[in-house]
């Protein structure tokens, strides 16, 4: 089972856009009074909160760094582990085999756009 299926209960989603590369602007309410003009202005959803699918996702950069999880034959089959997020802090908890992997983890996580940080304290080696 796949990270984004056992943390998110998501499929992996093959041949996907790089959402990476193309920030979605998320369209700004319109004025309820028809004697007002519509808002032509657009709000950018931060890095961290930005979904799978460019969507806002308040756990959108968990998500994607799930994916990057999977995207990884080195990683895609840990199952021990899990990927949590605080802010644009990525937080990883539960155990591995060794540290190598540990390593592996937090340079895919730094990776994702959004990440300001990864965070290992509660990840035991063993």
């Amino acid at each position: 089972m796949g990270w984004l299926k056992r943390l998110f209960g998501l499929e992996k989603l093959e041949n996907q856009e790089n959402i990476e590369s193309a920030p979605y602007q998320a369209p700004v309410a319109q004025a309820q009074s028809q004697s007002q003009p519509a808002a032509a202005s657009t709000q950018t959803i931060p890095p961290e909160r930005m979904g799978l699918n460019g969507e806002y996702d308040q756990s959108g950069l968990a998500k994607r760094v799930a994916q990057a999880f999977d995207n990884n034959p080195d990683v895609a089959d840990i199952e021990t582990v899990y990927v949590a997020q605080q802010g644009s802090t990525v937080v990883l908890k539960g155990s591995v085999p060794s540290q190598e992997i540990v390593t592996k983890l937090v340079s895919i996580a730094r990776s994702v756009k959004g990440a300001t940080g990864v965070e290992t304290n509660q990840v035991s080696v063993g």
